[in-house]
């Protein structure tokens, strides 16, 4: 049997049919295999055979190529490339912080750690970017400042002092990215920190990078990769046997990511549950987004009445003006009309004087 592309470089893969007769032989996975809608069984299929790149951003697969505790160095050099300086790992930080449990729904995956520098970096992925993202983005930010600050605090006591907290860096990363992001499509990297007009110089400790791969792959397309930054995002969002190659021939580092994960791919059942949770994650997280884009457009609708209440309300207060005008306009008149026929009785009293007094000539004559 003839190789894919992927797998000349990669000889573990196995091709479909043998994949496919693995799972007929296995009642429990036939079933679940076949609980799958066609375009998931396809894509299933498709990034185990190697007729397509694995999807990195399912949440199993990029923590198993990314897990710091089995090689620290691969979430290093990203997390070093997109703040754009070198970082070390210390430890992996616990996820289970304030948020309401279905806010963490809304994450695609979520790895927090501590950097040796004592700040802390929480890496997020989004299948679908959601409403609200800076609101979101800021709580979660502030999250993971308070948490450092109770943990800090906790261990140094009396000792304590506010030098002790460091920065906290929220990487949010969108396959799929709201519709903001898309009024600067040139842009595929945004970095913010807080700052003061003024000029004044004070750290207020909270970062955010956000980065849609939706944008950096259209901005990719027929582009060769260049930079480390692009090494990294294209390793995140393409599946093109093509670009993988592009990839691994550039970069040979990321070689070794793609076997773990091909390598995860020989135990079939496992890699069938892991799926099959992901699967159900993203009917969450579409459930969420459509609830989200629902409860905006209503508070946009909201928004769009009390602008028109408002403008009726200014034609209300205009016509009631213009009432009063018309009122004062009207007593005007009554007033002149008034006048006018005190002034025609003057001339009626004048007319009859006069012929009164002709009348008397005429006698007398």
């Amino acid at each position: 049997m003839q190789k894919n592309k992927l797998q000349q470089y990669f000889p573990i893969i196995r091709g479909k049919e043998e994949i496919l007769k693995e799972i007929e032989q296995k009642p429990h996975l036939r079933t679940l295999f076949s609980s799958w809608k066609t375009e998931y069984q396809e894509e299933f299929l498709d990034f185990c055979s190697g007729a397509k790149g694995i999807k990195i951003l399912y949440d199993s697969y990029f923590k198993e190529v990314m897990n710091p505790e089995y090689d620290s160095m691969r979430l290093e050099s990203f997390i070093s490339t997109i703040l754009g300086y070198k970082v070390k790992i210390l430890q992996i930080l616990p996820n289970d912080s304030t948020r309401l449990t279905d806010e963490t729904t809304l994450l695609w995956t979520d790895v927090i750690v501590e950097l040796a520098d004592g700040s802390i970096a929480n890496v997020e992925v989004q299948k679908i970017g959601y409403a609200f993202s800076g609101q979101r983005s800021a709580c979660y930010s502030s999250d993971m400042l308070l948490r450092q600050y109770k943990r800090v605090r906790g261990k140094r006591g009396e000792t304590f002092s506010y030098r002790d907290i460091k920065n906290v860096y929220l990487i949010v990363i969108y396959e799929k990215s709201p519709k903001e992001f898309h009024e600067l499509p040139d842009k595929y990297y945004h970095h913010s920190r807080q700052v003061f007009d003024s000029g004044l110089s004070l750290n207020l400790l909270q970062e955010y990078i956000m980065i849609p791969l939706d944008i950096f792959h259209e901005k990719m397309q027929n582009k060769t990769i260049e930079t480390e930054l692009e090494a990294w995002l294209t390793f995140l969002s393409s599946d093109e046997p093509e670009v993988i190659i592009q990839l691994i021939t550039q970069y040979p580092k990321f070689k070794a990511m793609y076997e773990t994960l091909y390598e995860m791919c020989q135990n079939v059942e496992g890699v069938m549950q892991m799926f099959s949770k992901e699967l159900q994650m993203l009917d969450r997280n579409t459930t969420i987004y459509m609830v989200d884009e629902l409860q905006k457009e209503l508070e946009q609708k909201e928004e769009q009445l009390s602008q028109k209440d408002e403008q009726l309300s200014q034609k209300d207060e205009q016509l009631s003006q213009k009432d009063e005008q018309l009122s004062q306009q009207n007593l005007q008149l009554s007033q002149k009309e008034k006048e006018l026929e005190k002034e025609r009785r003057e001339k009626r009293m004048l007319l009859e004087q006069i012929a009164a007094l002709q009348e008397t000539n005429r006698k007398h004559n």
